[in-house]
């Protein structure tokens, strides 16, 4: 018999989700992995080859390829191939952009509004 957690993990999965939230949900579960913020801590510093990251994070191609493709699906990187290369980089304002957005799709006061309760 499943268990109330595994029902309730099955149920919220069938529950339709706002596109819009599922961005964010995306986004997030791109940066919950400590090699892909390894990854894009390297390419804060500038952009890097596959094989610069290898070295930087220490593991298999495939699986540095991997990691890469999903921080791309979040649209955190963008790549472009020259010859065999493939350079990454970070998405320009991607933290800013998605920090807004959500702000506005949770309803959360800016950090020009002030704090509740204080004056502007």
């Amino acid at each position: 018999m499943p268990s109330p957690a595994h029902i309730r993990s099955t149920v919220a999965t069938i529950v339709d989700q706002p596109d819009d939230l599922r961005e964010l949900r995306v986004f997030h579960k791109a940066l919950a992995d400590v090699n892909r913020l390894r990854i894009v801590r390297r390419l804060a510093e500038g952009p890097a080859t596959v094989g610069e990251l290898i070295d930087t994070v220490g593991l298999s191609q495939p699986l540095v390829s991997w990691h890469v493709s999903r921080l791309k699906a979040a649209g955190v990187v963008e790549t472009h191939r020259t010859g065999r290369e493939v350079f990454c980089a970070l998405r320009p304002n991607v933290f800013d952009e998605v920090a807004e957005r959500q702000r506005i799709l949770l309803g959360t006061p800016s950090v020009h509004d002030g704090k509740p309760g204080e004056a502007n």
